[in-house]
């Protein structure tokens, strides 16, 4: 097996990554639970609401959204790969679904939308594993009937 072969990430190993992380987001994870999910180094997070860096920026975002929605699901309908040597460049798109209460309301409310997503993902020199170096919210689709964000 050549050097090029092992530090080519596929589809396989990307999928698997997407598809644990928002299992994670799902039951709201412990946050160390990330750490092996994420670039040691210089990762950026473009979410809606910020645009965070590190693992000290994911922390603090986790920690507010964790507090505002439940019963999350997230469904993984497209994970497209484009390899780009040791780097993989990741187009996703999730249904997500959400509650969330704004007090004083009387109920909760429903959030149903399609997020597309452009991932760059990279094998760690640590672990060889997959993980994200950019994650970024390009555009959320909401469903009919849905509370917006």
């Amino acid at each position: 097996m050549t050097l090029s072969n092992i530090t080519t990430l596929s589809q396989v190993e990307v999928q698997q990554l997407a598809a644990d992380w928002y299992s994670k987001l799902d039951v709201h994870a412990p946050l160390e639970e990330y750490i092996p999910m994420l670039a040691e180094k210089g990762s950026e997070m473009r979410f809606p609401e910020a645009t965070v860096y590190g693992f000290a920026g994911f922390k603090d975002w986790y920690e507010r959204v964790i507090g505002i929605f439940f019963d999350e699901v997230h469904t993984l309908k497209q994970v497209q790969v484009t390899p780009k040597g040791d780097k993989a460049d990741v187009k996703v798109v999730v249904k997500w679904e959400a509650s969330v209460w704004n007090p004083p309301a009387a109920k909760s409310e429903r959030i149903t939308l399609d997020a597309y997503q452009t991932w760059v993902v990279q094998r760690s020199p640590q672990t060889g594993k997959a993980v994200i170096t950019t994650y970024i919210v390009d555009s959320l689709d909401y469903y009919e009937g849905s509370a917006q964000l």
